[in-house]
């Protein structure tokens, strides 16, 4: 499956941003999770769905600010960026995996990643 992320941007501390992830397969066959990279850091886990049941997981730093979802009508996920911090600057990427781990948080976990985009929060 090939996945293109999309709808990051500039945005002022206290914004919002949506990003979506599409999908060029079927999407309800995987997990999908989003991570980031912040510059001079490692990749780090931000929130992941659940194939089918919806089950969520996020990361403690955005626990109650994002908030991940999926249209598998639409082969789409989204996440939901709210009272965005100058600490979530980062290139974020969607990621599918087929693991049963897949809520592990570990990027190892995930087969599939698309390209990042930019996200700038600015203070």
């Amino acid at each position: 499956v090939q996945l293109q992320a999309s709808g990051g941007g500039l945005v002022q501390a206290g914004g919002s941003l949506r990003l979506a992830c599409a999908a060029s397969g079927r999407v309800s066959n995987y997990h999908m999770g989003w991570f980031r990279q912040a510059p001079g850091k490692e990749r780090e886990f931000v929130a992941t769905i659940h194939r089918s049941d919806g089950s969520t997981y996020y990361a403690d730093s955005v626990k109650g600010r994002f908030t991940i979802s999926r249209t598998n009508a639409k082969n789409t996920v989204y996440l939901q960026m709210s009272s965005l911090k100058p600490e979530d600057t980062a290139v974020y990427y969607c990621a599918a995996s087929s693991s049963v781990a897949y809520a592990s948080g570990s990027d190892s976990m995930y087969k599939f990643w698309g390209q990042g985009t930019l996200v700038t929060v600015s203070s």
